[in-house]
């Protein structure tokens, strides 16, 4: 193993933003996208996970095809396939219809 190696990096220890975190909920840490492992208050440490496919909130005006890159809208604190003004956070995992208010995400770190 290369000397310089740290960790996997599918979980990371990051410090809540404004607000706190809640478990299960997405954040964005900068441009970093992840979901709470725990819930902390602002400016505690908390364990993001970067990885991994999620249930997550989604516009549910709109219909999800498999592999659609999926991006964050940070005001609303949902998934949704609009790329103008928001972050990209990975690709549906799985169709998702129209209406629903959740749709599956493989996150990409």
């Amino acid at each position: 193993m290369a000397k310089n190696f740290v960790q996997p990096g599918h979980v990371l220890t990051l410090t809540a933003p404004a607000g706190g975190v809640v478990s299960g909920n997405g954040y964005l840490i900068g441009a970093l996208f992840v979901v709470a492992l725990i819930s902390a208050p602002e400016g505690q440490q908390f364990e993001g996970q970067c990885t991994g496919v999620f249930r997550l909130p989604k516009t549910s005006a709109q219909a999800w095809t498999e592999g659609a890159a999926i991006y964050w809208d940070a005001d609303k604190g949902e998934a949704t396939t609009t790329a103008a003004e928001n972050t990209l956070i990975g690709h549906a995992a799985a169709a998702a219809a129209n209406p629903s208010d959740y749709g599956n995400v493989r996150l990409s770190a």
